[in-house]
């Protein structure tokens, strides 16, 4: 069976949506819909079944949705493995939330040159979703994100407690609204902040990489909320402070991969994973967040 089949039938249960699914894989709709009917032809069998609300699996559809999984990533590990590059004895691939590569994932990379020089590495960010998708479809190894919804057959392994904390460039420790910078660290924290700070929900900057962000507050002032970990030294040397009475947020990171992979190599990258997660580890730039 041609793998472009299975690729395109599980971006439909994915995305659950014929439309979506077309967008997500650059191609027309029709021909997505060609693709999902060669493959039932070949199957014998009715896959979904369309509404206005969009594709909803049938129950040979369902049982499909493994095999179709296997199919993609025995394909995807045997291309990997076949273009090796020389003194490279295996190939992971990891992916990652865009506020997780800096400095967690740079560290990582440099942690896997110095102990695992032996091990290929192919990285890249994604959204959640899709970094999810792809680490179930056998694409990718294993992601790094923040709170991941459970998913069948992959296991979600805590790295780090992380805590967000409220910090201002003010002296005596205050904020005002009009120097407020907004770092969006995901849902659940934009959920959780637009709750606590109804009156923020337009604030005068907004950023998405946190060491972005704490860049330009150390330069030009303000306050926002960081990584405890990433404000420890600014606040030990006093060109941070705490805002007194302001809520704090979880914002741990976890590992996820699948029990299909391979063992032995999973357990080296989330040996290094560990190691630079952790708050003694490696932390070469002061201005991570």
């Amino acid at each position: 069976m041609d793998i472009g089949l299975a690729r395109t039938f599980l971006e439909v249960v994915a995305s659950g949506s014929f439309v979506t699914a077309a967008d997500r894989l650059h191609l027309t709709q029709t021909a997505v819909s060609a693709r999902v009917r060669v493959l039932e032809q070949q199957l014998g069998r009715r896959l979904f079944v369309r509404n206005r609300a969009g594709a909803r699996l049938t129950a040979a559809g369902d049982r499909f949705v493994r095999h179709a999984t296997a199919l993609v990533q025995v394909w995807e590990r045997a291309r990997q493995q076949v273009a090796l590059p020389a003194g490279r004895a295996e190939v992971v691939s990891v992916g990652g939330e865009l506020s997780l590569w800096d400095p967690l994932l740079a560290d990582w990379l440099v942690w896997m040159r110095r102990h695992c020089a032996d091990i290929a590495l192919r990285t890249e960010v994604d959204a959640p979703g899709r970094l999810l998708d792809r680490v179930q479809e056998g694409s990718l190894d294993l992601a790094v994100l923040h709170s991941p919804p459970a998913r069948s057959d992959l296991v979600v392994e805590l790295l780090v407690e992380e805590t967000l904390v409220m910090v201002t460039t003010a002296a005596d420790g205050t904020w005002r609204t009009d120097d407020y910078v907004l770092v969006d660290w995901g849902s659940a924290f934009m959920a959780s902040h637009r709750a606590a700070y109804p009156e923020l929900a337009n604030p005068p900057v907004s950023i998405t990489l946190g060491p972005l962000a704490l860049a330009y507050l150390l330069t030009v002032g303000g306050a926002g909320y960081f990584r405890a970990s990433a404000v420890r030294q600014h606040l030990a040397d006093g060109r941070l402070q705490r805002v007194r009475r302001a809520p704090e947020f979880s914002h741990s990171v976890y590992a996820v991969y699948s029990t299909r992979g391979d063992a032995e190599v999973l357990g080296r990258v989330r040996d290094g994973l560990r190691a630079c997660a952790r708050p003694a580890g490696p932390r070469r730039r002061s201005s991570a967040a």
